[in-house]
């Protein structure tokens, strides 16, 4: 009997590479250096080993000081390498010397992100938008592709075939770049008619770093099937679902996830995905809490709120996600060990500063489906308050939410 082959896809090894620089100590490097592992890890890549170096700044030709590089390049040989990851984004002058001093492929941190877009995207939107910033990130990085080309020496009669090259291709991504412009303007203005085909209903949007539950969440709130991964950028197209709590209908919209170190032009290439956090009434913005830098997130996310979207005064309700990961083990009176999470109960959380951070605050578990309805209760709050602004003689149909009552929840497609 034959033996039987099974296709399995390939993963490549890589080695990852960081600075602790006075700006990034040591502790925020490695931070950087374990999300860059996640990255590479959503990406298929195996991360078999890191490396830093302790620098004033980062080497303008190779990144890393010589004698770093060279260690690498041992590693890399010995272990049969093929890929080395950068945490920061690279020069053409330095991917090129780096290239020629290690012979694998190189990334940075925006290339390995704009990769895991490219795998993630499915909607025609999506592609377009990820195209878009495919193109603007490779523009500025079109000389290293045709070294091999040049000529060493300029002046009269010493133009190159390469360099000849290089300005052919510059203006066909320029071209194409337009014409992706002008596709997405088409789309935002598709987009717009459907915002505005939704009547005056409230639009409650679901914002947040990338893998915090956004989208388990929204499956869970609308009983739709948005699907959700535990990997990073699992979403990247906007999905919006009509939801009915009680007898308040409302519009619930997931969004692309935020990531730390994300080049702005990467988020306007998405801008007509986060026209809907724009146009939203309410945000809930879905943290976390099981994530050690959980703080820093938050910070992140407010800040691409406020730089991007334009979103950073809306009415916001903080969802504090994952408190699964807070088992609710009490401790012995004879365990005089010091309390770690899993001692922590939920009245102690809705006690700690977590709940002080400002505006409304729940905690839930949206895959262990715990405090749910708190979570629904806060929204049904926001959204009606929303609404009634616009409809004032609707006040008597809708009744302040009980905890105590079953909701009854409906969805739909809005789009």
């Amino acid at each position: 009997m034959k033996d039987l082959i099974i296709n399995k896809e390939i993963t490549e090894k890589a080695v990852l590479v960081g600075l602790i620089t006075p700006s990034q100590p040591e502790v925020k490097t490695k931070e950087y250096l374990d999300e860059l592992a996640f990255l590479a890890d959503t990406a298929g890549a195996e991360t078999v080993c890191r490396f830093t170096q302790k620098v004033e700044w980062p080497n303008p030709r190779t990144y890393v000081g010589k004698g770093k590089l060279e260690e690498i390049r041992q590693y890399v040989q010995d272990n049969e390498i093929g890929m080395v990851i950068f945490d920061d984004d690279l020069s053409t002058k330095q991917v090129s010397n780096i290239e020629r001093e290690l012979q694998v492929k190189i990334l940075d941190r925006t290339s390995l992100i704009l990769d895991i877009f490219a795998k993630r995207a499915q909607t025609a939107n999506a592609k377009t938008q990820v195209e878009l910033a495919q193109y603007q990130y490779l523009l500025p990085r079109l000389t290293r592709m045709w070294t091999h080309l040049e000529r060493q020496r300029g002046g009269i009669g010493m133009r190159g075939p390469g360099e000849t090259q290089i300005e052919t291709d510059r203006r066909i991504i320029l071209d194409r770049i337009s014409r992706l412009k002008r596709e997405l303007a088409d789309i935002d203005r598709q987009k717009s008619m459907q915002r505005k085909n939704r009547g005056k209903l409230t639009r409650v949007a679901l914002v947040g770093y990338t893998n915090v539950g956004k989208s388990t969440l929204m499956n869970l709130i609308s009983k739709s099937d948005v699907f959700a991964e535990n990997k990073l950028f699992a979403t990247l197209d906007t999905t919006v679902r009509k939801v009915i709590i009680e007898n308040l209908p409302f519009l619930l919209t997931d969004t692309v996830g935020f990531i730390r170190k994300l080049p702005t032009h990467l988020v306007e290439s998405f801008k007509s995905t986060l026209d809907e956090v724009r146009d939203a009434d309410v945000l809930l913005h879905v943290v976390d809490i099981s994530h050690p830098q959980w703080e820093e997130q938050i910070e992140v996310v407010n800040k691409t709120l406020a730089d991007v979207c334009g979103a950073a005064r809306k009415p916001m309700i903080m969802v504090f996600n994952k408190i699964d990961a807070f088992s609710f083990t009490p401790k012995d009176e004879d365990d005089l060990t010091p309390r770690t999470r899993e001692n922590v109960t939920l009245d102690e959380l809705r006690e700690s500063y977590m709940a002080k951070m400002g505006g409304d605050c729940v905690f839930i578990s949206a895959k262990e489906q715990i405090n749910i309805e708190e979570l629904k209760r806060r929204v049904y709050d926001a959204a009606r308050e929303v609404h009634l602004s616009r409809f004032p003689y609707n006040d008597f149909l809708y009744q302040t939410y009980s905890a105590d009552d079953d909701a009854t929840d409906g969805s739909e497609a809005a789009d």
